[in-house]
């Protein structure tokens, strides 16, 4: 009677054991598409090389999208834009932007020019910046 107890015992700690297990490893999966084989196209593409060098710069390895202390948050694909887009006013010697992106608690996108906040691409203060930000858009396009 008391092995009988013993081996039912276990019996139930093992299948216990097993079940945590599985649970843990079950734990581990991202899914972010309602299918776990399947990830969203901007998780299956590098990253522009203007992020890569962004983070590169920074010893934070390569990553997805930069995003630096101080900055407002937005979406993986506008910091990306982000990127590019600072990357062309760097190498403008009059460059006179401070530029971020972040976004509006309704989810769409604010682009914050030296502090203040615009709504969209059209209202920005300089049709160069505006020009910038097209041919921006236009490279992480044609990069993805």
């Amino acid at each position: 009677m008391l092995t009988a107890v013993l081996i039912l015992g276990g019996i139930v700690i093992l299948i216990s054991v097993g079940l945590l297990a599985l649970m843990f490893m079950k734990s581990n999966e991202v899914n972010l598409t309602g299918k776990t084989e399947d990830k969203p196209e901007w998780m299956k593409s590098n990253p522009p090389k203007e992020t890569v060098n962004a983070t590169r710069a920074e010893n934070e390895g390569v990553t997805l999208f930069d995003h630096d202390a101080g900055e407002r948050i937005a979406s993986p694909f506008a910091e990306q834009i982000e990127d590019i887009l600072r990357a062309k006013l760097e190498s403008d010697p009059f460059n006179k932007f401070d530029i971020d992106f972040g976004s509006a608690p309704d989810g769409s996108l604010e682009i914050w020019v030296n502090g203040s906040m615009y709504p969209s691409m059209d209202d920005l203060p300089d049709e160069g910046l505006k020009n910038a930000f097209r041919n921006a858009v236009k490279e992480w396009e044609r990069v993805k």
